[in-house]
């Protein structure tokens, strides 16, 4: 089972796949036709980068059972969404920073994220799976306080959007049945969430296939499966991990730079 990086050397951009301790250089499109060079880096001598950029994270709200039903939500029949922009995106071990200009709580929410591997547009569910390049960890970070500040106008988008606020990584896994999978959420070393994707209301393929009804996806772009129980809010200085069997652990840590020294 592959697991695909990329990576930063010598001030470039590589890609390849994570064996162990050692990434194997690739070298093409990662989402399309590559073959492997005969370079291998030690993961310590790399920076490990969100291991795709993409042109969007379309991220879920409302998708998980356990979680509808402690806020008394309705069960959705299609995917309620907002977008993240790619300027939000971060990788591994990249540092998640409030904005200066906010001044309330920022909130983690560990996510399951699908990596669309080639451009659909209006695809069958029978057809979405070949979509799917493989799946990653998101950390779908929030300013709580924007989203309902406005009475008449509530700002998920705002919200969700302040750069370092779409963390990525460490890979993009082939999972066979992301179904099996559980995502935990670990807050310095102390578990948060822990939560089975089996719970999710809208599945993977179903997922892809109804949202390319509505906008074409693009290969690198994310669906940020949403979250379930356990979102908290973060103290300046707290290391955020998500952690997703099979495909590895997202480490961040949420920093405060607003705040002038003494």
């Amino acid at each position: 089972m592959p697991r695909w990086v990329r990576f930063a050397i010598d001030d470039s951009v590589h890609f390849g796949v994570l064996e162990e301790t050692n990434i194997s250089e690739h070298e093409g499109d990662q989402f399309g036709a590559n073959v492997r060079t005969d370079r291998t880096f030690g993961v310590d001598e790399v920076t490990l980068l969100a291991p795709c950029m993409p042109s969007k994270i379309v991220a879920l709200w409302n998708n998980f059972h356990a979680l509808a039903e402690k806020q008394g939500n309705a069960i959705p029949t299609s995917p309620l969404y907002f977008i993240k922009p790619s300027s939000c995106v971060i990788g591994p071990e990249a540092a998640i920073e409030k904005p200066s200009s906010y001044d309330g709580k920022i909130f983690f929410e560990g996510e399951l994220g699908i990596v669309i591997g080639k451009s659909c547009h209006l695809v069958e569910e029978s057809e979405a799976a070949s979509s799917i390049h493989g799946y990653t960890c998101v950390n779908d970070v929030t300013a709580m306080k924007l989203i309902h500040e406005d009475e008449a106008f509530q700002q998920w988008t705002r919200a969700k959007s302040f750069d370092t606020f779409g963390a990525l990584g460490p890979c993009i896994a082939d999972v066979e049945d992301p179904t099996t999978l559980s995502v935990k959420t670990l807050l310095n070393g102390r578990e948060r969430q822990n939560y089975p994707i089996s719970d999710m209301i809208i599945p993977p393929a179903q997922l892809v296939s109804l949202i390319s009804q509505d906008m074409t996806l693009l290969p690198g772009d994310v669906i940020a499966c949403g979250t379930s129980l356990g979102v908290l809010p973060m103290k300046p200085g707290t290391l955020v991990e998500v952690v997703i069997d099979g495909i590895g652990t997202l480490r961040n840590r949420y920093l405060d730079n607003t705040k002038s020294p003494g």
